[in-house]
């Protein structure tokens, strides 16, 4: 693995991460794309907007069309036309938010498919092995994501189950030239977080250590200020020399916060799921485009947003769109959000850049 910081801004940085499918400019922010199609939007799209990374997810793909399946018909990249860098989440965040459906030993977990009942079993090794099989440029390890408001004996449970599950993960065959991250648990107990994060950046297989390490299992639930409150605690204590993520957080104010206490990459469902349901980012915020107001406004969403969203079309016509539920809204409502969170990424890469990292985006 090839990862280098070129510039830094207090606990902020600025780095580039090679992987076999292209060079990643941090820090990022990474579309979710969970059954191989970020929402509403085709590969062509997603190249027009210019993200060098994006994620699928082992629990969606192994269920349906089956892991198996998208390696015979050439992999992930083949399967969606998409050339650029891939993350594939390891399916425990999924598995665990499914407590009614899943029984829990030590050697993984069996579940219920939330498609068709079918009783389903997923190990560290199996999800290691859906991720090679996918062919993916970084496979996250296998974990245990416990509830954020879970007592402090069962957080330390599954850090612990983590730990061993992250073990096995790292040993496990992986794709020709794909990364291995690990992910530190711990809930919002810092002293829980700097030791699991002690263990997993110690953890060696093979000689072989984890090539990055992400912070799991936060915006879960709990207060912004507690989350933010962790990550400025444990984010600077990670490894400086490997990429450093915050897995599926959230807002472009818990991104900056998080890009300045020195994380590195990000990725959220916010961009698309919040255009399904209306709301569109703009500077310092966001618009309900269902609002009356915006039925007979003739400005783009956003002025100067160089998506096909805001250089087309009206906040009148989206408005319209969305009232009728035509399909196109979604997908120019969703190119404009992760437009924007793409743009943040890339002024927070400027600023770092120029040592003018701001306390706030805009």
């Amino acid at each position: 693995m090839s990862f280098r910081i070129e510039a830094r801004a207090g606990h902020a940085r600025s780095g580039v991460l090679e992987t076999p499918h292209g060079a990643i400019e941090t820090p990022v922010f990474m579309p979710v794309g969970t059954q191989a199609t970020v929402k509403a939007l085709s590969s062509d799209d997603l190249r027009r907007l210019g993200p060098r990374i994006i994620l699928g997810n082992t629990y969606h793909l192994a269920l349906r069309p089956g892991a198996e399946r998208v390696a015979a018909l050439g992999g992930l990249h083949r399967f969606m036309n998409w050339s650029a860098a891939i993350l594939t989440d390891s399916g425990g965040f999924q598995v665990f938010s499914l407590r009614e459906r899943c029984d829990i030993d030590e050697d993984g977990v069996t579940f219920r498919s939330h498609i068709d009942g079918s009783e389903q079993r997923l190990t560290p090794e199996r999800a290691m092995e859906i991720q090679r099989l996918l062919g993916s440029d970084i496979a996250m390890a296998f974990d245990h994501c416990p509830p954020s408001d879970a007592p402090r004996a069962a957080i330390e449970d599954a850090m612990a189950r983590t730990t061993a599950w992250a073990r096995r993960s790292l040993a496990a065959p992986r794709a020709p030239g794909q990364l291995r991250f690990g992910i530190v648990q711990g809930g919002t107990h810092l002293d829980l977080r700097r030791r699991h994060l002690a263990e997993l950046a110690a953890m060696e297989e093979g000689g072989r250590a984890f090539d990055g390490l992400a912070l799991g299992g936060l915006g879960v639930g709990e207060a912004p200020e507690v989350m933010y409150d962790v990550i400025a605690a444990v984010a600077p204590e990670m490894p400086a020399d490997r990429p450093r993520y915050l897995m599926g957080v959230g807002t472009p104010t818990d991104i900056w916060t998080a890009i300045g206490a020195g994380v590195d990459m990000f990725d959220c469902v916010m961009p698309t799921r919040n255009a399904r349901n209306g709301n569109l980012f703009i500077k310092g915020g966001k618009i309900n485009i269902g609002n009356a107001r915006f039925r007979d406004e003739a400005a783009p969403v956003e002025a100067g947003c160089p998506c096909e969203c805001c250089t087309g079309y009206s906040r009148a016509y989206l408005s319209h769109l969305f009232h009728a539920e035509e399909l196109l809204y979604y997908r120019l409502a969703s190119a404009h959000n992760v437009q924007h969170y793409l743009d943040l990424a890339r002024r927070a890469r400027e600023a770092i850049r120029t040592g003018t990292f701001p306390p706030v985006p805009w």
